[in-house]
C-alpha cells in the first residue's frame, strides 16, 4: 500500500509539472548548435610591463643641487633642463683657463715675430706653442664640465621618480631622477625552459592585464640566448602596440601556445550563472531543458564546456535568463 501511495503521489506530481509547463507561454529565442572546435591549448606566463626607453638620471660632476625643476608625473621634452647644479667652482676654473690661454696666446705671437728675426730659438717658440695648446684644451675641458652642471632630459618622457632635492649633493653614480617614455612599452616575462621552444622572434602573443580591458597583442622582439641558472627561465621581451591601456610597472600575463586540441564551445552569452551553478538551456522537442554544466577556458567570444552537454545539441544563446524548465520555445529567424 505504501508503494502504491508513492507511485500515485509521483504520478500526481508529474501531472502537476506537466500541466504547469503546458501553461507556460512560448518564448522567442536564438539558438546555436554545440560544436567541437579546434583551438590552441595555451599556458600563461607572468610578466611585468616596462618602458622601452628608461633612464636613470645622474650627474657627471659633483655639485650641490641648486635647482630641481621637475616633479614626478611631469611631461618632458628632450633637451629640457631637469636639474641645475652649483657651478661657481667650475666657472672659476674656466675663467682661470681662459686667462692662461689668452696670456699664452699673446706670448706665442710675440715669440713668432722674434723667431722671424732670429731673436729667439725655435725651442723657446715651440715650448710656448705647447703651453698655448694645453691652455686651449683646459678651456674646452672646463666648458664641458660647466655644461654638465645643467642636467637635461635625454628624450621625451615622464618623470617617474624623484630621488633628490634642492640642497642635496649630486655625485656621479647617484641617481637623481628616473624617466620613462610611456608611449613605447614592452612586456618582460621569464619563460620556463619547457615553453621556450614555443616562442619565436616576431611571433604575436596575447597579453592580458589585471582587468579585462587590459588585453592586447605583443610582438616578441628579444629572447635571451641563455637561461637563468637559478630559475631555469629565459627572459623574453614583447613590444606592445601604441595606445595600449597598460602602464609601466603593471603585472600582466603573456599567453604561450602549447598545442592544438578540440573542445566543445558555446557562446559566452548562453551560459547562465545562478549562484555557484552554471546552467545551459538545451532545446529538445521544442521545449527547454536545463543542464548543469562546467565551463573551462574562455576562447574569444566563446567558452569551453567541460561537461553537461554533448556535441550536436542545441542551446539557447539569447533570452535564456527568462526561461523555465519545460517551457516551449520558438526559434527566431
Amino acid at each position: 500500500m505504501i508503494i502504491l501511495a508513492v507511485l500515485c503521489c509521483s504520478g500526481c506530481h508529474q501531472r502537476v509539472e506537466s500541466s504547469r509547463s503546458e501553461n507556460l507561454s512560448t518564448a522567442l529565442v536564438r539558438v546555436q548548435t554545440v560544436e567541437s572546435k579546434n583551438h590552441a591549448a595555451t599556458e600563461e606566463v607572468v610578466g611585468t610591463v616596462k618602458a622601452k626607453l628608461h633612464a636613470s638620471i645622474e650627474a657627471k660632476v659633483s655639485g650641490r643641487i641648486e635647482k630641481m625643476l621637475v616633479v614626478p608625473g611631469q611631461t618632458l621634452i628632450a633637451g629640457e633642463t631637469l636639474v641645475q647644479l652649483d657651478s661657481r667652482e667650475i666657472q672659476a676654473r674656466l675663467d682661470q683657463a681662459m686667462a692662461l690661454r689668452e696670456q699664452y696666446g699673446r706670448d706665442s705671437e710675440r715669440l713668432r715675430r722674434l723667431l722671424t728675426q732670429n731673436a729667439v730659438s725655435r725651442q723657446e717658440f715651440e715650448t710656448m706653442e705647447s703651453r698655448y695648446h694645453v691652455a686651449t684644451a683646459s678651456v674646452t675641458e672646463a666648458e664641458t664640465m660647466l655644461a654638465y652642471t645643467k642636467i637635461v632630459a635625454p628624450f621625451d618622457g615622464v618623470v617617474t621618480r624623484k630621488l633628490a632635492d634642492v640642497g642635496d649633493l649630486a655625485t656621479p653614480g647617484r641617481a637623481l631622477l628616473e624617466i620613462d617614455d610611456p608611449k613605447a612599452l614592452r612586456l618582460e616575462a621569464d619563460v620556463p625552459e619547457a615553453l621556450i621552444k614555443r616562442v619565436q622572434l616576431g611571433a604575436k602573443l596575447g597579453v592580458h592585464g589585471a582587468s579585462e580591458d587590459d588585453t592586447t597583442v605583443g610582438v616578441v622582439s628579444e629572447i635571451a640566448p641563455v637561461a637563468d641558472p637559478a630559475s631555469r627561465t629565459f627572459n623574453v621581451k614583447l613590444d606592445l602596440p601604441l595606445g595600449a591601456s597598460l602602464r609601466a610597472g603593471q603585472f600582466a600575463r603573456v599567453t604561450v601556445p602549447v598545442s592544438e586540441t578540440k573542445a566543445l564551445t558555446v557562446p559566452i552569452s548562453s551560459v547562465v550563472q545562478r549562484g555557484q551553478m552554471e546552467l545551459l538551456f538545451v532545446i529538445e522537442n521544442k521545449r527547454v531543458q536545463i543542464r548543469l554544466v562546467k565551463t573551462g577556458k574562455h576562447i574569444g567570444e566563446e567558452v569551453e564546456i567541460v561537461s553537461g552537454v554533448s556535441a550536436g545539441e542545441t542551446v539557447v544563446t539569447e533570452g535564456a535568463n527568462q526561461l523555465r524548465e519545460g517551457q516551449p520555445v520558438e526559434v527566431k529567424p
